[in-house]
């Protein structure tokens, strides 16, 4: 009896695992556990694959755990009389298990590829729009001057506040100047490494206003939780005011120069 009451329990136990992640999943969106607003134009092509994905790994778990509640069910030694039967490999299951996960992966990575190059491939012609710097623990951001000039004495600098512009695409230049870090923009579908020693491009396009999170997504020190920072998208114009007021401000705190000395530094 005990032995019986024990397959019944592993079997249901089984079944509940496909039936409670279901579930889970059906109900997260309900509770704000889900993907976040996504403000770009790119985005929709992201999230088509990870939900493609999540369908089709979701359709084999069910079926994988529904299996298995099946076979401990209907073959539980303490309901059957009859001793166990083993049976050799199949050489020909073998080769079709392993031929379609590998047919599955193939078409993933074609199915991937016009997402992937408009994120890492297509890289707009144009300057800088901004660099980011990470450093532990903060975001450095520099733009260029009213020269339009990227690394030029009129730069414009700034920690963990980040402004750009909506309707347009958006060149950001990405460095580390300590150690591994990893850009992440949930709301515009980005995330990229800043490794130290390499200036890595990252584009997109904002196509809502709004101000959304900055976070390092890479383990990079005991600080790690509090590099944290704000991205807010706006128009053209109120972007440009804002450049102007940040302008003004860091030229009201920069000391004059002295008598005979160039306003350009060397």
């Amino acid at each position: 009896m005990r032995n019986r009451l024990s397959g019944i329990f592993w079997s249901l136990l089984f079944l509940a695992v496909p039936v409670l992640g279901v579930a889970t999943f059906a109900v997260a969106p309900a509770f704000d556990h889900w993907l976040p607003k996504d403000v770009s134009t790119h985005g929709v092509q992201i999230d088509s694959l990870f939900y493609f994905i999540l369908a089709l790994t979701g359709i084999v778990f069910v079926a994988t755990e529904v299996l298995l509640f099946w076979f401990i069910w209907k073959y539980d030694a303490a309901r059957s009389d009859r001793p166990a039967t083993y049976i050799q490999g199949s050489h020909t299951l073998e080769v079709i298990w392993t031929i379609i996960p590998a047919a599955v992966l193939l078409f993933l990575a074609i199915y991937q590829m016009n997402a992937w190059a408009d994120v890492k491939m297509r890289r707009p012609d144009m300057p800088p729009t901004v660099e980011v710097v990470a450093r532990q623990f903060e975001w450095r951001l520099r733009y260029p001057g009213r020269d339009g000039e990227l690394g030029t004495p009129d730069d414009l600098h700034l920690t963990n506040d980040l402004h750009l512009p909506i309707d347009e695409d958006v060149l950001i230049q990405l460095k580390s100047m300590d150690v591994l870090h990893s850009f992440f923009l949930p709301n515009v579908r980005i995330k990229q490494d800043a490794v130290p020693g390499m200036k890595i491009p990252v584009w997109f396009k904002a196509r809502e206003s709004g101000e959304f999170d900055i976070v390092c997504a890479e383990l990079c020190g005991w600080g790690h939780y509090k590099m944290k920072g704000r991205v807010t998208f706006e128009p053209r114009p109120q972007f440009d005011a804002w450049l102007e007021r940040k302008y003004a401000e860091q030229e009201a705190t920069q000391p004059p120069p002295e008598a005979g000395e160039s306003l350009v530094a060397n």
